[in-house]
């Protein structure tokens, strides 16, 4: 060591130039404030930020808000740190988010810095949605669930092959890095993945594109996910898969309202998002948190799905049909909510069998009571798709000359 190059202090801890004080607070403008419909910082609720060491401490004003927008404020904090902390290639060890009890300041316009010395991304209106790292992907849809074990997969890949037999040019991405089913749905089992140019090519089975992380691991391998290894994941899924170009990217999310759909509303420009439930009161309830979950993420809800609606036992003349978890709870559920309701898919045996050798289309065998619920299902998706397009100011003027 030269004696002659000044030495740090002892008393003084380095600080990784991956991450600051001041990029934290621009990596939080991507958190709306649940009351104020504007980001934390825009209103002034970030009232101090520390990190040092791997370890960041973040106090927001929470005041007037309810026990749930807390927590929810709470966990996209922290998302958005660790997220940054990802990006910035900074091990985070962990973050700490305190809610105080003052209220924000939401008008102080002397305390913000000149529009000339402030980022491009702090510049933009904290309600406009985050721009697309798809640009080629017209409309980009979620499928979620408040629970596990709803068929959410089993209405996301169908979604997918529907609308795809429709004309469209449909991706679909298996969002659930935890528990991924896709390769035994589409029958993906001997296909291998294949990469050019550092880009991983999708599958293309049953007239759609897809990509799951369960063909890129073990397929025994338990998949244990930290939280910034999951957003890391999902993005990798997202950003580094040719899609080429794309009328629909349809999402198959995790169960639950965690940190993959965080990042998802954070990276992606979202069309809508479409929540399954089962017709039982104990799911409706779990729905319910999901569609606030997407709400509080200013993602639009486009509709909810009554997925098992009745039981159909096909494999009898004349088949017989069974209200295993009650019906039409659903349906109900969306109107108290001012939602769509999309339509209702029954269970059959056909449909497990399907599901388990890989080959959706079948499903779409015609003249089946299977079908017709499909159909009925793509049918609303895309007029409510329409109708969020129109919202959104997707739809622009175009001249034809002849």
């Amino acid at each position: 060591m030269n004696p002659a190059e000044p030495q740090p202090r002892p008393s003084e801890t380095p600080q990784s130039p991956g991450l600051t004080k001041e990029s934290i607070r621009l990596a939080l403008t991507r958190v709306l404030h649940p009351s104020l419909g504007r980001d934390i910082v825009d209103v002034g609720a970030v009232r101090k930020i520390a990190y040092c060491d791997g370890y960041a401490s973040i106090t927001v004003a929470g005041g007037g808000l309810h026990n749930d927008q807390r927590a929810s404020l709470m966990q996209q904090v922290a998302a958005a740190v660790r997220l940054h902390a990802h990006q910035a290639r900074v091990e985070l060890q962990d973050v700490h988010v305190e809610i105080t009890d003052d209220a924000p300041s939401a008008a102080r316009p002397a305390a913000a810095p000149p529009a000339s010395q402030q980022s491009p991304a702090a510049r933009q209106p904290a309600s406009q949605p985050p721009p697309s790292t798809l640009p080629n992907v017209r409309h980009i849809i979620a499928v979620g669930a408040g629970k596990g074990g709803v068929g959410k997969s089993t209405v996301a890949v169908n979604l997918a092959v529907g609308l795809a037999r429709r004309g469209h040019a449909v991706g679909l991405l298996d969002g659930d890095i935890y528990g991924p089913s896709l390769p035994t749905m589409l029958g993906l089992s001997s296909i291998d993945p294949v990469v050019i140019d550092r880009m991983i090519q999708p599958f293309f089975v049953h007239g759609v594109k897809a990509m799951t992380i369960g063909k890129l691991v073990d397929p025994e391998k338990p998949l244990i996910w930290r939280g910034p290894m999951a957003h890391g994941a999902f993005k990798q899924l997202t950003e580094q898969t040719q899609w080429g170009d794309l009328d629909y990217l349809i999402i198959d999310l995790p169960p639950g309202t965690g940190d993959v759909s965080l990042t998802m509303a954070q990276t992606l420009r979202l069309t809508g998002a479409v929540v399954v439930c089962t017709p039982q009161k104990v799911a409706q309830d779990d729905a319910i948190r999901a569609v606030r979950m997407f709400q509080q993420l200013g993602v639009e809800v486009l509709g909810i799905v009554e997925n098992m609606s009745t039981f159909i036992a096909d494999d009898l003349d004349p088949p017989r049909e069974y209200d295993l978890f009650g019906r039409g709870g659903v349906q109900l559920l969306a109107q108290r909510l001012g939602l769509p309701f999309l339509g209702e898919l029954p269970i059959t045996i056909s449909l497990r069998e399907n599901a388990d050798r890989g080959d959706p289309t079948a499903n779409f065998a015609q003249g089946t009571r299977l079908a017709a619920s499909l159909d009925t299902l793509v049918t609303n998706l895309e007029n409510q798709v329409a109708l969020a397009s129109f919202r959104m100011g997707a739809k622009t003027p175009t001249l034809t000359i002849s």
